[in-house]
């Protein structure tokens, strides 16, 4: 069992680190790695992918070659898209152990199970035994998975599978009531069933550290002092349940800055989640499509479009137009089904639609979103 009091709340995500002449800069990555570690902070997660894999050599470089291996917790994650057989997982698993030089992952996670794509992946190569084959090996600690994918899903993986310790999950203010990534019933789902949480994305991807001048405002009149990311980062940090936020942090201030918040935590007091609520509506203020997902628009669908599903994808690129998942989301939405494109104007579904909801129009907005 996990034990959520000794975990650091704050943990060193190696995905976007610094550069120099195209390549990671091993040294000042190695400063950024000090600071941290010398605020008693110690979880480093990595991938198999990030910056092409030197991500996991910069754990080598950066972190075990100067620092005593027990003194820090490395976590990294198994890649569907490199298995194509199952000795592949074993191929990567190693090269994994060359990169690091960890001689053991404290955190090993099956990356991105997501709605028909890499979970059918680990099911069909037996990862999850797999990986537990490995914890009883001892190199592996901890056994879970970071996640992209739909409620339903989660409790499905869940219960299919009780032997998961924790779960990584995407989760921010805005994302919380997001159509699509739904942060806050996945959120739900895991703290009913006691699962502890890994936070990836509090700042969304650097939005929620880069906030325009009226939103900031909000923040500074109800307490002055504190950067956008820090707010970002309290907002999950005060939520119960959560083991580790995960920040990817790019320079030496964002470093001092994400320091500054974790030294003397502070959860967010009632006044600040009031602070936050009203920020979101900000950020809320295009309007969406009103769908309720009843789905009586699509039993009489001549081209069988997943209407409500597209609607989702719509409204999620409505409330961030640079985002990358909605049209993840678009593509399952339309696998098996018809386009938004394919629409014929018939206009049953706008017979049926309690909403009245102009869905023949809302359509022509998703194919110039999604399809040209």
């Amino acid at each position: 069992m996990i034990n959520l009091q000794e975990m650091s709340k704050l943990g060193f995500g190696l995905m976007r680190l610094p550069e120099k002449d195209g390549m990671v800069d091993f040294e000042r990555v190695s400063g950024m790695v000090d600071s941290y570690l010398a605020a008693g902070l110690n979880y480093f997660d990595t991938a198999y992918v990030y910056h092409g894999g030197v991500s996991e050599v910069a754990v080598k470089e950066c972190l075990v070659k100067r620092h005593p291996r027990e003194s820090f917790m490395v976590a990294t994650k198994l890649p569907a898209w490199e298995l194509h057989c199952p000795e592949d997982r074993e191929k990567v698993f190693n090269t994994q152990l060359e990169r690091t030089g960890a001689g053991y992952f404290d955190f090993y996670l099956l990356h991105s199970l997501e709605d028909g794509g890499n979970y059918p992946t680990y099911e069909k190569y037996d990862c999850f035994n797999w990986c537990m084959e490995k914890k009883r090996q001892g190199l592996i600690k901890h056994f879970g998975f970071s996640f992209h994918g739909t409620p339903e899903l989660l409790e499905k993986v869940l219960d299919m599978h009780p032997e998961v310790e924790f779960v990584q999950i995407q989760l921010n203010y805005l994302d919380w009531d997001d159509p699509v990534i739904q942060s806050g019933r996945l959120y739900n789902i895991l703290h009913e069933r006691n699962i502890p949480m890994i936070i990836m994305e509090p700042v969304k991807g650097g939005t929620l550290a880069n906030l325009t001048p009226d939103k900031t405002a909000v923040f500074e009149e109800c307490t002055p002092g504190r950067s956008a990311a820090s707010w970002a980062l309290r907002f999950v940090a005060s939520l119960p349940g959560v083991m580790t936020i995960l920040s990817g942090m790019s320079n030496e201030e964002q470093v001092a800055d994400n320091l500054k918040t974790f030294g003397s935590f502070e959860p967010l007091s009632q006044q600040e989640q009031a602070a936050v609520t009203r920020v979101q509506g900000l950020m809320r203020g295009t309007p969406l499509i009103g769908c309720t997902a009843c789905r009586y628009c699509t039993d009489g669908c001549p081209m069988e479009i997943d209407i409500p599903e597209i609607f989702k994808a719509v409204n999620a690129m409505r409330l961030d137009p640079k985002a990358w998942r909605p049209r993840n989301h678009y593509r399952f939405a339309t696998e098996g089904h018809g386009r938004a494109g394919d629409c014929v104007a018939c206009g049953q579904c706008e017979s049926v639609c309690p909403q009245h909801l102009d869905i023949i129009e809302l359509l022509k907005e998703a194919v110039e979103i999604f399809e040209k």
